[in-house]
């Protein structure tokens, strides 16, 4: 995604549900517009999603709901009603912000599109997520090849209402803001394999904390059968690349909720130690 003429505001792949639909390209150019006007302090500007975008989200939370049940997390469980995550209609960010005590002190800003992974990551660690806000094409509402509203909202703000998983995203930040560019390769392939596509033993049951995972009809249906389940492995977890758009083919399973987030605090210290002063 880069900014330019206003026609070229948004560059989709050709392969992108929503290349020659001229109607979604304008759609997509309007919506990343408006984040890119953004200024704080002012109120997160709403989307006012069309009747089509609502039902894509319909579609989408409709499909993944027996997926839930199923896989995620017990804190997901207690936290996604609450911030607002039902198939009546999409949630703004404007109003998850006026939750954020609820959301873990964390506030939901837009951006246009992708960012890099040093500006996504180190915005944790100022308690702040930045949050795309257009709709996947509606020809394939269980499909999208990045990032979009149900992806930022369904994955991750309901898991933010949670108190171990806002301490676990805002380690991750804040060791971002004092590394370098080794240390940031290594702490994005953790926060990939444990926060986008991690899951968790729960009283001996394979359960899921990954957004990408909680986001995703297809990946969450396949996993458990088709991925290569691992133990957690830090060590090793720093060394893998991953591929944002393929099915991952490995996913990594901690003993428990509380244990990932010991492993990864005590690893975010040894690979990026707190500066002291003088």
């Amino acid at each position: 995604m880069h900014a330019g003429g206003e026609a070229a505001l948004v560059q989709l792949d050709q392969d992108h549900p929503g290349f020659r639909d001229a109607t979604y390209r304008a759609r997509r150019n309007a919506i990343a517009r408006q984040a890119l006007d953004y200024r704080e302090p002012a109120p997160v500007p709403d989307v006012a999603y069309t009747p089509e975008e609502q039902a894509v989200w319909r579609t989408v939370l409709t499909n993944l709901g027996p997926l839930h049940q199923k896989y995620a997390c017990r804190a997901y469980h207690a936290c996604a009603e609450p911030v607002g995550l039902v198939p009546d209609a999409v949630p703004q960010l404007r109003e998850l912000n006026a939750k954020r005590a609820q959301l873990g002190g964390f506030q939901m800003l837009p951006v246009a599109g992708l960012v890099s992974e040093r500006m996504f990551l180190e915005h944790l660690g100022r308690d702040v997520f930045l949050a795309t806000q257009y709709m996947r094409h509606h020809s394939r509402p269980l499909y999208t090849p990045e990032p979009d509203v149900i992806h930022e909202l369904v994955g991750h703000a309901a898991t933010f209402a949670d108190p171990g998983f806002a301490r676990v995203n805002r380690a991750f930040g804040q060791a971002t803001l004092r590394a370098d560019d080794e240390a940031l390769r290594k702490i994005a392939r953790v926060y990939w394999y444990t926060m986008e596509f991690g899951a968790v033993m729960e009283d001996g049951a394979l359960k899921v904390i990954g957004a990408g995972l909680l986001s995703s009809f297809g990946e969450l249906g396949r996993f458990e059968d088709h991925a290569e389940l691992r133990p957690l492995n830090l060590e090793e977890v720093q060394q893998r690349p991953y591929d944002p758009t393929n099915y991952q083919a490995v996913v990594y399973v901690a003993q428990s909720f509380e244990a990932l987030e010991r492993e990864v605090g005590a690893w975010l210290a040894s690979t990026v130690p707190q500066r002291t002063p003088g």
